[in-house]
């Protein structure tokens, strides 16, 4: 899990893609709300669907919820988890407030991620948790059109398949779900990139010459290895 730490999500995206063929893994929806601030954790879940009256009755909140998935979800969630919840990208429910979401912060997750709103905003900014949303709303998560019915199931949250136990990785440019099983491929797919990534950029602000810096032309891979062999000595 902490080598996740020191590598972008652009980075991850494309050793999904081009080590693991992975293909969608880029939760689509959800954007920070808490720019700077780096997330990975593992996931659990929680699903919200639409509310249907002869199902699920009244307008109550704590009263109702507290029995409901969403509270599950909460207690269930600790030390170095990422919250993710499906709530099918509904703009109206806000799924969780400020007294949840200071529990799960409390608890040491390690962010949220909502394919939809939260209520609360201002106090879920002072938290410190990594958040990634698409919005927020004044109506609480059994009030209006949708209901926590499950948790710790698979999910499809940002159009993206979620399952318990994901690696959960978010940062400004989004939110990126690595299978466990495809961790070490991509980790070690990262930390060769990286590591020429810096080189290139080393070479491009010294010359722009990105013919032959960005991708590595045939010279440029010669130069590369020397100053990997450079590195290498220097440690």
């Amino acid at each position: 899990m902490e080598p996740f730490r020191d590598f972008g999500t652009a980075t991850i995206s494309s050793g999904l893609r081009e080590a693991c063929g992975i293909l969608r893994h880029f939760l689509v929806g959800p954007v920070t709300i808490t720019p700077g601030q780096k997330m990975v954790g593992t996931a659990v879940t929680l699903s919200f669907l639409p509310k249907r009256e002869d199902v699920i009755t009244g307008h109550q909140e704590e009263a109702q919820e507290s029995r409901s998935a969403l509270w599950s979800a909460v207690i269930a969630t600790g030390t170095g988890d990422v919250l993710v919840v499906d709530c099918r990208g509904n703009l109206q429910t806000g799924c969780l407030g400020g007294m949840l979401m200071t529990a799960i912060h409390a608890k040491g997750a390690s962010g949220l991620v909502v394919d939809g709103c939260i209520r609360d905003l201002p106090e879920a900014r002072r938290l410190g948790l990594p958040m990634f949303l698409r919005g927020a709303t004044p109506h609480n998560a059994g009030h209006f059109e949708m209901y926590p019915w499950d948790y710790n199931v698979t999910i499809g949250c940002g159009g993206i398949l979620v399952q318990p136990g994901d690696i959960i990785v978010g940062d400004d440019d989004g939110v990126v779900v690595v299978p466990p099983k495809a961790a070490q491929q991509v980790i070690d797919y990262c930390r060769a990139r990286e590591g020429r990534e810096v080189f290139e950029r080393i070479r491009l602000r010294e010359t722009g010459d990105i013919e032959r810096y960005y991708p590595l032309n045939a010279e440029g891979q010669k130069e590369y290895q020397v100053w990997l062999r450079e590195q290498e000595a220097q440690r």
